[in-house]
C-alpha cells in the first residue's frame, strides 16, 4: 500500500501531472458541458432575458455548489485518513456522518438560500421580467443541494477509497441524463427554463444515486448513525470544512460582484457574460482539474523528503497550465464563427464573447497559477495561505479593477478588470510560494514530513 501511495515520487513529473489532470477533468466536463449545452438550448429561445436569468442564476448557484465542495474536502479528507491508518470501521463510521452532516448543513443552507431568491437575485442585479425568471429557475434547483450534496461527497468518499473512475462516471452518467432530458423538456415539452431546472434537479439524483451505489456494494456501506457516534466525528469534518468552504466561497463571492457590474449595462451583456461563464470550465477543465490533481504529487514528494522534486512538481504545473491555454485559446479563436452561429449572437453578447475567445482567454494562465500555488500551501502545511489569495484575489483583486475597467471600456472592461486582477494576484501567490518551496528543503520544514514518512513505515512493517 506505501509503495502505491507513493508512485509520485519517481518517474517524470510532467506525465504525472498530464495523466491525473487529464484523467479528473474527464467527470468535471461531463458536468460543465452540460451546462454548455443548457445554455445552447436557452439561447435558441431566441429571448436575452432566459439567457440573462441563467446568468444571473448561475452566480447563485455557484455560490451553492462551492458550499458542496467544502464539506467534500472534509469528507475526503477525514475517511481517507482513516483507511491510511488502516482503520475500515472508522473510515465507515465516518464516511456515513460525512454524508449525515453533508444532507443537514446542505438542507439548512439550501433552506436560507431559497427563502431569499428574490433578494439575492435581486443584489445580482436582476430586475422586471428577468428577476422573476431567474427566481422561479433557482426555486426548482435549489431544494435539490442536499441530492448535490450527497452526490459530491460519495465521490469524495470514492476517491478516498483510490476509487477515482467510479467517481468519474457518477458524475458522467447525472451529465448524460441532463444532456437528454434538456431537449426534451426544453422544446418537445416546451417548458422553456423550467425544463432545464427540472433537468438539472434530475440530474443532480442520478449523481446522487451512483455515487453511493458503489460505496455500499464494494465498500462496506454505511453504518447505522447513532447519536454517540455522529458527535465523534463532528470537530474534525468542520476543522476542515469550515477553511475549505471559506476558501470556495470566495470564488462566487467575486463573481457576484461581477454579475451585478455588468448588470449595469444590460441583459444582452450579462447573457454574454453567461455564455463566457460556460465556455471557460469547458474550455479549461484541465486547469480546473489540476489544482487537485497536482496536490498528491506535491504531497507525496514533501513527505518522502525530495524538495528537489516538489520544487520541480511545482514548475511543471506552470508549464503545463501555459500549453494547456495557448491551446485552448487557439481553439477559441478559431471557433468563434461557430459560437457566433451557435448562440446566435449579436450585440454586446457578440461582443463579450468574442473577446473572451481571443487574447483574453489567454489570460487564464494567471487563474491556473492560483491554482497551482494553492495546491502548494494546502499540501506543505500552509492551507490558510490559499484561503489569503482566493480571498484577496476576489475582493481586492477584483472590485477595484472591475470598477476602473468599467468605467474606461464599459462592459468588455468589467472581464479586462476581473482578469487584470487576477493577474496581480497570480504575482502575490507566485511570490508566497517561491518562499514556502525556498524553505521547503530546510530542516524544520522537512521534519514533519520525515515524522509522516516513519510512521508510514512503521505501518507498512506491522502489516
Amino acid at each position: 500500500m506505501v509503495e502505491a501511495q507513493a508512485k509520485f515520487t519517481q518517474g517524470s513529473l510532467f506525465r504525472h501531472i498530464s495523466v491525473m489532470s487529464l484523467t479528473a477533468s474527464v467527470g468535471l466536463m461531463a458536468v460543465f458541458l452540460v451546462d454548455f449545452v443548457d445554455m445552447i438550448f436557452i439561447s435558441w429561445l431566441g429571448k436575452a432575458e432566459l439567457a440573462a436569468a441563467v446568468g444571473y442564476a448561475g452566480a447563485i448557484l455557484f455560490f451553492t455548489t462551492s458550499f458542496g465542495i467544502g464539506m467534500a474536502i472534509a469528507a475526503g479528507a477525514v475517511v481517507a485518513r482513516a483507511l491510511g491508518a488502516g482503520d475500515a470501521a472508522e473510515a465507515r463510521r465516518r464516511a456515513t456522518n460525512s454524508l449525515i452532516y453533508g444532507v443537514v448543513f446542505g438542507s439548512i443552507f439550501a433552506a436560507v438560500v431559497w427563502l431569499n431568491l428574490s433578494h439575492l437575485a435581486a443584489l445580482m442585479g436582476a430586475s422586471g421580467q428577468t428577476l422573476d425568471l431567474a427566481v422561479h429557475y433557482l426555486s426548482i434547483i435549489v431544494p435539490s443541494l442536499p441530492f448535490l450534496m450527497i452526490g459530491m461527497i460519495g465521490g469524495a468518499i470514492l476517491r478516498a477509497h483510490g476509487d477515482a473512475r467510479r467517481a468519474m462516471m457518477a458524475t458522467i452518467w447525472g451529465g448524460l441524463v441532463n444532456a437528454v432530458l434538456d431537449p426534451i423538456l426544453i422544446f418537445g415539452l416546451d417548458l422553456e427554463l423550467t425544463g432545464a431546472a427540472i433537468a438539472s434537479v434530475c440530474a443532480r439524483l442520478v449523481i446522487a444515486g451512483t455515487a453511493l451505489m458503489p460505496l455500499i456494494r464494494s465498500y462496506g456501506g454505511f453504518d447505522r448513525p447513532t447519536v454517540a457516534n455522529i458527535s465523534v466525528d463532528l470537530r474534525p469534518i468542520l476543522a476542515i470544512a469550515v477553511p475549505a468552504i471559506l476558501t470556495q466561497l470566495a470564488t462566487p463571492i467575486g463573481q457576484a460582484y461581477v454579475t451585478r457590474a455588468m448588470a449595469e449595462f444590460g441583459e444582452e451583456a450579462v447573457a454574454g457574460m453567461a455564455i463566457v461563464a460556460r465556455m471557460t470550465p469547458v474550455g479549461f477543465g484541465i486547469i480546473f482539474a489540476l489544482s487537485g490533481a497536482i496536490g498528491p504529487i506535491i504531497g507525496q514528494n514533501a513527505g518522502a523528503g525530495l524538495p528537489a522534486r516538489v520544487r520541480g512538481a511545482f514548475r511543471d504545473g506552470l508549464v503545463f497550465t501555459a500549453l494547456v491555454v495557448v491551446v485552448v485559446s487557439t481553439l477559441f479563436f478559431l471557433s468563434r464563427p461557430a459560437l457566433e452561429s451557435l448562440f446566435q449572437l449579436d450585440g454586446m453578447a457578440l461582443t463579450l464573447v468574442f473577446l473572451f475567445a481571443g487574447p483574453l482567454s489567454l489570460m487564464f494562465f494567471f487563474n491556473g497559477v492560483i491554482f497551482v500555488t494553492n495546491a502548494a500551501f494546502n499540501n506543505l502545511g500552509h492551507p490558510f495561505y490559499s484561503t489569503i489569495v482566493n480571498w484577496g484575489r476576489h475582493t481586492a483583486g477584483t472590485i477595484p479593477f472591475v470598477m476602473v475597467g468599467a468605467a474606461w471600456y464599459g462592459a468588455p472592461g468589467v472581464l479586462i478588470g476581473q482578469y487584470v486582477g487576477g493577474a496581480v494576484f497570480a504575482g502575490i501567490a507566485l511570490v508566497m510560494a517561491r518562499r514556502v518551496l525556498t524553505r521547503q528543503g530546510a530542516p524544520e520544514e522537512a521534519e514533519p514530513f520525515a515524522r509522516q514518512a516513519r510512521l508510514f513505515s512503521l505501518l507498512h512493517h506491522r502489516r
